[in-house]
């Protein structure tokens, strides 16, 4: 493990652009699911959402667990601070937020006691879409808890779990069995990820011809509807992680998309708020019904859920409100330092 030492200490640029990738998939999912379940019918993002559900959020852990090295060996207190306290603050505030929009009609059809056990049990089961959020802690401290033993071994334990595709009924459990090995291995193999992703920049026609036969795998194993298959739901999660690590990487040499790579950088921001612009959205389309493709109304109600939260996150810099995506030094364990990393690091 001392080679990872070896990772970059500053921001990396595929690294954004990886994320913002990740993002923009999952505003994706979310906005086309919906739409379709509302309109009662799909469009052409549906084809796109089948497509990247073997490795969206395969990939999204991975790269969450890329820089776990630099930190891991801190004391805990410091450790639960970065790691923990800081993903549990916007948490508990940004379930609070979406449960204040969604209580009203939880109260008036299942009652005012049910709407307020479903607020407790927000903190045992994750509530809504801030599932990540409230998984990555636990990846953390299982990570941290797990350090003295041998690296690999815990990784076959890992894939084990997302092989043997635990079904109990709590996401938490489930979603922990289905998602640590990409966390794990994002964690394990950092260096060996950046230095695909230098190798990949530097020789760009092999890495194009690798993508287009998985995009071609991909594709084949998803509409025959075995993506979801043991093994080859594990296999399809990694290498369409390696995919979005090459096309990120990409990216950087052409640098035609820097508005995805800003994404990335502010991908909590994202994640945690575009759930209200999604479904203002959505709401608003369907009832005046003056975008009546399914696939067109898909892809405006993302895109007003990516740039939704951007905006909001530009309104309240410097405010009273900056509390909504920047932790208050009183929720801080240790001294707040003068340069905070992004907080999608």
């Amino acid at each position: 493990m001392a080679q990872h030492t070896q990772m970059p200490a500053e921001r990396v640029a595929w690294v954004d652009y990886a994320k913002g990738i990740c993002i923009v998939m999952v505003v994706m999912m979310h906005s086309t699911l919906g739409v379709g379940i509302a309109a009662g019918g799909e469009g052409f993002l549906h084809a796109l959402v089948a497509f990247a559900k073997p490795f969206r959020m395969p990939d999204f852990f991975l790269i969450s667990g890329l820089f776990l090295a630099r930190v891991i060996d801190r004391d805990w207190k410091t450790y639960l601070d970065r790691k923990i306290v800081h993903f549990a603050y916007f948490y508990v505030l940004w379930m609070t937020i979406q449960f204040a929009f969604k209580a009203p009609g939880i109260a008036a059809e299942q009652g005012v006691a049910a709407a307020l056990k479903l607020y407790a049990l927000s903190f045992i089961e994750p509530f809504g879409t801030l599932w990540f959020i409230y998984l990555l802690p636990v990846f953390f401290v299982v990570t941290k808890l797990a350090r003295p033993l041998p690296p690999f071994a815990i990784w076959f334990v890992a894939a084990a779990l997302e092989i043997l595709l635990v079904e109990t009924g709590w996401l938490v459990i489930d979603e922990f069995a289905s998602r640590f090995v990409y966390f794990y291995t994002g964690y394990i193999l950092a260096p060996h990820i950046f230095a695909f992703a230098k190798e990949a920049q530097q020789r760009p026609a092999p890495a194009l011809f690798g993508l287009l036969l998985w995009v071609i795998i991909n594709a084949l194993l998803v509409w025959r509807g075995h993506s979801g298959l043991p093994i080859l739901s594990l296999t399809l999660g990694l290498l369409g992680a390696v995919a979005i690590v090459t096309v990120a990487a990409l990216l950087t040499k052409v640098r035609i998309l820097d508005a995805l790579r800003y994404c990335g950088q502010n991908s909590i921001v994202i994640y945690l708020a575009f759930f209200l612009p999604m479904a203002a959205t959505r709401v608003v389309l369907l009832k005046t019904g003056v975008v009546p493709d399914i696939g067109l109304m898909s892809a405006i109600v993302t895109t007003a859920g990516v740039i939704g939260p951007l905006l909001l996150f530009w309104l309240v810099r410097g405010t009273a409100l900056r509390f909504l995506f920047e932790r208050p030094a009183r929720f801080w364990l240790t001294p707040k330092p003068r340069m905070v990393l992004q907080p999608a690091e």
